[in-house]
């Protein structure tokens, strides 16, 4: 039976060649008196981990239930998910990656990424933003780059108008993208990054293209992708075929090399004084294990109760997403009929 603890997550994601090796599962954790998480894996390897870096889920978490936002935890992904993928009989083959499923639409990024790796929206800002972070997917492959060309639309069109200047198929500077931004939320048209957790709008509207390049250059990979994510899907509805082919393959791709053997993804709930180890299965957020800090002061009952509303937090977290992403696809697939 998995055990459970309560806690917002930060997670350590690598991205190496995949592992055939079997992925190691949590065989103890426990509290140290230095605040300090240490965790033992199956295969022996141990990770002492800093409570005070671990992400903290703060007061009184609040589920969305109006079906315009999603919880997003940027956790590891579960060993099932990865067979799942593999199992689709995807094969390399120079820099694209294809799948044998038969019915994939490419007319939006969201509903390809959502044939090609199932599961809920948060598989696909989960996978997009790893394919991104590991330098799988890179905005500046050429096939991004918009063709040189003296052609202009008559009657002149609103996509030109805002396009016409930009280099590639999204905006790839912070004073093109915060300008699209600008405009779509003047037009409410911003329905692109619905469900893309606040604290990805917030960190790239709070960068400058300066900031941004220093973030590139102090190798901050986790911060520029999640920048380039906003980037991208302000874009997406610009992205012809051949972009949205190239980038659901790069993710395919991010996903089938990912490294499961990696530090467990801990979340700490601060209102249940607990630290929740946690995974993205193909169901969603799945909890792994849970320990509290105070197991030892109080009633088995009292532990059982939070461990029922971790669960049941958990419960509502994947319900909540999942119809925001149903809600995401009926958008876009009313938009190409």
């Amino acid at each position: 039976m998995k055990r459970i603890s309560l806690s917002f997550l930060f997670v350590v994601v690598v991205f190496t060649c995949y592992s055939q090796t079997l992925q190691p599962t949590i065989s103890a954790m426990r509290w140290g008196s230095d605040y300090k998480l240490h965790v033992k894996l199956s295969n022996d390897s141990a990770f002492v981990m800093d409570v005070k870096g671990l992400y903290h889920t703060g007061k009184n978490l609040f589920i969305d239930s109006t079906d315009k936002s999603a919880t997003y935890y940027p956790v590891s992904l579960d060993k099932e998910f990865i067979d799942y993928i593999k199992n689709k009989k995807i094969e390399e083959q120079g820099d694209t990656v294809k799948t044998d499923s038969l019915k994939t639409s490419y007319k939006t990024l969201w509903s390809a990424t959502h044939t090609n790796i199932g599961g809920s929206y948060i598989h696909f800002v989960n996978c997009l933003v790893y394919s991104l972070e590991s330098q799988q997917l890179k905005l500046t492959d050429p096939i991004f780059k918009r063709p040189i060309t003296d052609w202009k639309p008559n009657p002149m069109t609103d996509t030109y108008k805002r396009t016409h200047k930009w280099e590639y198929y999204y905006p790839s500077t912070q004073r093109l993208a915060k300008k699209e931004y600008k405009q779509r939320l003047k037009e409410n048209d911003l329905r692109d990054l619905q469900g893309v957790p606040s604290r990805f709008i917030e960190l790239f509207l709070e960068t400058s293209q300066s900031e941004y390049e220093k973030l590139i250059s102090n190798r901050k990979a986790n911060l520029v992708a999640q920048i380039d994510l906003v980037r991208l899907l302000l874009g997406s509805k610009y992205l012809g075929e051949d972009q949205i082919r190239h980038i659901s393959g790069k993710i395919l791709a991010a996903v089938v090399k990912y490294n499961i053997n990696t530090m467990p993804s801990v979340i700490i709930f601060d209102d249940y004084n607990a630290a929740v180890a946690m995974s993205l299965g193909s169901k969603g957020y799945e909890i792994d294990y849970i320990v509290y800090s105070d197991g030892e002061t109080v009633s088995g009952a009292d532990l059982a109760g939070r461990t029922a509303m971790i669960e049941g937090l958990i419960k509502n977290i994947n319900e909540a997403n999942d119809r925001v992403f149903r809600k995401r696809l009926q958008i876009y697939y009313q938009k190409v009929k």
